[in-house]
């Protein structure tokens, strides 16, 4: 499998790509691009938070241990002493941090459901959900930021599965077809559970047809035959 630094390189560059061919097709402004390439990066690194101490998921439990320690201190300021919020605020802390951290290591297997296809649903209407529903943002952006976390995600797990061909001989590894694959085939349990939650968010999410509409009156259709002609003229 390709390592950290590998995944943070060839997803930032495809998110980047990416951005750019959605701004050139005005369904963003260029002060949108950095937003969509940190979103693909962060797809991009998403599949290995089953890896036990792998850097993404120490990540992702440092930002969720801060995000619960900023949600507890504004729940409970008015109610408490400040030295029970200080109490309150290290509990949350080393609660999240370590204890979810260690049930969440303990129940995932590396490469599991998450290292899947139905993962990268999942994780592209949870941010579609967030934008929509708790930050406000717009159907348009909502659906985009969804997006470029899918696109990263499908990114790292074509990554995976290129580094599981030895291309000198063209002999497969045996861990290729663990990384890209529908679901997880060794745990049904867990995939059916992302199954249900994959369909629970797309119910909550906005409508795509906004979306549909916005792309197709784009000059969409314009730029590819241009990125056409022009890659036709440097092939010959």
């Amino acid at each position: 499998m390709a390592n950290f630094n590998t995944h943070l390189f060839v997803a930032s560059a495809a998110s980047i790509g990416a951005a750019l061919i959605v701004a050139n097709v005005h369904l963003i402004t260029n002060a949108d691009i950095p937003w969509l390439v940190f979103l693909g990066t962060l797809g991009g690194l998403l599949p290995d938070i089953d890896a036990n101490n792998s850097r993404p998921v120490k990540l992702l439990f440092n930002v969720l241990s801060l995000m619960g320690v900023a949600a507890a201190l504004h729940t409970l300021k008015s109610g408490y002493a400040p030295y029970l919020l200080v109490l309150i605020a290290a509990g949350t802390y080393l609660f999240i941090r370590y204890g979810l951290f260690a049930l969440f290591n303990g129940l995932t297997v590396h490469r599991g459901v998450f290292h899947s296809v139905l993962a990268a649903l999942f994780f592209g209407l949870l941010m579609t959900c967030i934008s929509y529903r708790l930050l406000h943002w717009d159907v348009l952006h909502a659906w985009l930021n969804g997006i470029f976390i899918a696109l990263g995600f499908i990114v790292h797990l074509l990554l995976d599965e290129l580094y599981s061909t030895n291309l000198s001989n063209l002999r497969m590894k045996k861990s290729f077809g663990t990384a890209l694959k529908l679901f997880s085939y060794n745990s049904m349990t867990a995939s059916a559970l992302m199954t249900v939650c994959t369909i629970m968010l797309y119910s909550i999410a906005p409508s795509p047809v906004p979306l549909v509409k916005v792309w197709k009156g784009t000059q969409w259709n314009n730029y590819l035959a241009q990125l056409m002609s022009t890659a036709s003229s440097t092939a010959y």
